[in-house]
Order: C-alpha cells, then sequence, then structure tokens
C-alpha cells in the first residue's frame, strides 16, 4: 500500500482487517478520494526539504500523499490502534508516527522540527489544535489544513465580516490565512453532513509591544458579547465600563465600536494601552469560552 494512495475499496478493507469502525467522538472521517490527496498536497505548497506535521492521519491516506513530498512526516495520532498500524500501510523511513493528544504535544518530541501542518483536522477539536500548535511550534512556517466549512469560513474571515470572530483574529495574530477551496462529503468514510474547506495559512511576526495572552484576553472578553459597544462588552475585563472606555480612546478607538470591527493589531493597541495605565484583567475563574472558540 506504501506506493499508491488508498481509494473506498483499500480504505474499507484496511479498516475491517483493523477492526476500526469510526467514531464520531474522535471526529474521524477518513479520506478515501486519491484525487482530493492530490489537491491537499499540492495546495499546501510544499518544499522537498520540508517537515510536514499531520495531525489524525487515520488509516494513512493523506500520510502516503505527504511522504512522496517533503523530507520528513510527524503523524500525531491519538487512536492507539491506527498509531500502531500505520507504519504497516506506510512504509517509508521518512515517516515517525507519535501515539499522543495534539493538544498536549510539545516542541521537543519533534525531530527534525516541523515547518508545515498539514492535515485533516477532526472538526470537533480543529480550532484549538490550529491555534495550540502555531503557540508551541515557532518552526512551522505555515500550513494547510481541512475543516468544517463553516469553521474555515469562520478562520479566515476578516473585520466585518458576519463570521468573524475570536478563531479569526487569534488564527490573524500568528499568520495569513485565506480560504484554498471546499471539499464536499462524498471523499470520506463515513460521509459527514456537511462540506469541508482547506485553510491556507502563513506565518508572520506577531504584533509587537505586548504579551498574547493580554491580547487574547481582550479579544475574548470582546466577542463574548460580540452585539454590545466595546464600552460595555470590556467592562469586566477592564474593571468597569469608565475604564474599558479609557483604554479604547487611548488605542484611538471608538468605544460605540464593535469587536467584529477591529483588526488584530487595533485589539493589540487596546491591550498595550491598557497594560500601560493599568486597566485590564484576565478572564472570569470559570475559564468560559465564547461562542466564537467552537470549532
Amino acid at each position: 500500500m506504501a506506493d499508491a494512495l488508498l481509494g473506498p475499496a483499500e480504505i474499507r478493507e484496511l479498516a475491517a482487517r483493523l477492526g476500526v469502525t469510526p467514531t464520531k467522538k474522535l471526529g474521524q472521517n477518513f479520506l478515501h478520494d486519491p484525487n482530493t490527496i492530490r489537491r491537499i498536497v499540492a495546495a499546501a505548497g510544499l518544499r522537498p526539504d520540508d517537515v510536514a506535521l499531520e495531525v489524525g492521519p487515520g488509516l494513512g491516506s493523506l500520510t502516503l500523499g505527504l511522504v512522496t513530498a517533503v523530507a520528513h512526516v510527524h503523524a500525531v495520532e491519538i487512536d492507539p490502534r491506527l498509531a500502531e498500524a500505520l507504519p504497516s500501510t506506510v512504509t517509508s523511513a521518512n515517516l515517525t508516527v507519535h501515539r499522543a493528544d495534539a493538544m498536549r504535544v510539545r516542541a521537543a518530541e519533534f525531530e527534525p522540527a516541523p515547518t508545515m501542518l498539514v492535515a485533516n483536522l477532526p472538526y470537533n477539536v480543529a480550532v484549538p489544535v490550529v491555534l495550540t500548535l502555531l503557540a508551541e511550534l515557532p518552526t512551522l512556517r505555515g500550513g494547510l489544513v481541512m475543516v468544517q466549512k463553516e469553521v474555515a469560513d469562520r478562520l479566515t474571515a476578516g473585520p466585518g465580516s458576519k463570521v468573524y470572530g475570536v478563531p479569526s483574529v487569534k488564527l490573524a495574530w500568528y499568520a495569513d490565512a485565506r480560504p484554498a477551496g471546499k471539499v464536499p462529503p462524498a471523499v470520506f468514510w463515513p460521509m459527514p453532513n456537511v462540506d469541508s474547506g482547506l485553510v491556507a495559512f502563513t506565518r508572520h511576526t506577531p504584533p509587537a509591544g505586548i504579551d498574547r495572552s493580554a491580547v487574547f484576553a481582550v479579544v475574548d472578553a470582546a466577542f463574548a458579547q460580540r452585539r454590545k459597544t466595546l464600552r460595555a462588552a470590556l467592562a469586566g475585563w477592564a474593571g468597569g465600563a469608565d475604564r474599558a472606555e479609557k483604554a479604547l480612546l487611548a488605542a484611538g478607538i471608538s468605544p460605540q465600536a464593535r469587536g467584529e470591527s477591529l483588526t488584530v493589531e487595533q485589539f493589540t493597541a487596546i491591550a498595550a494601552g491598557a497594560a500601560l495605565s493599568g486597566v485590564g484583567g484576565k478572564l472570569s475563574a470559570s475559564g468560559s469560552q465564547p461562542e466564537e472558540m467552537d470549532s
């Protein structure tokens, strides 16, 4: 199987041999269309010297496409049966399989260091996985991920869009993102009831002058009550509406504006100005997250 991409018959035969039934809990929808795999590998903009990081390789469909395109592939798989079986399906010397949770991996675990994230991500954890890996792996220069189409729209939305929110701003902190195409349900087993979307991103230098966690606290507060003006939405974060207004004016932003109209640079300016004037705080002890963090 190492010399050819997997089609529908091979996927089902392999799953049956391993006793694997796709589970919704792990977000398992296995790719079985060679043309889609070739399309993903081509759209990722990979270089021969790249080190690809794949999250959720499953039965190895995309992995087979990646190992011939890059110098090395790190495949992170949480399902122990799939992790154990992958080297038998993808018999390549440039593959390292990590039986791990992608939300808990650390940079020191990968040698050589990953340079590109290319993955068909489980729908239920797509946003936190992308943001966590960009934070943990500074060697990533970019990537291409397949996610639920609705999530792809959120990740690539700009200020003023109805779907612009927490994922949009936080990804923009790390990278320039763009939509890279739609993927129909028919190329998966089992077939999801929604379309998928490809998101391509290229890392850039993040805004300077303030810690990321301080900026993300402002973003979370602004979108937790996205229908309110920033003066009202940031009141809890700032310690009062008047203090929120002070921070906004210092950043050159109207207190009557809403979070959906601000760029990541403007959120950074709010956090930076607040830090200088002693305004601002952290998320509540409950740790609750706004709806837009859901993947």
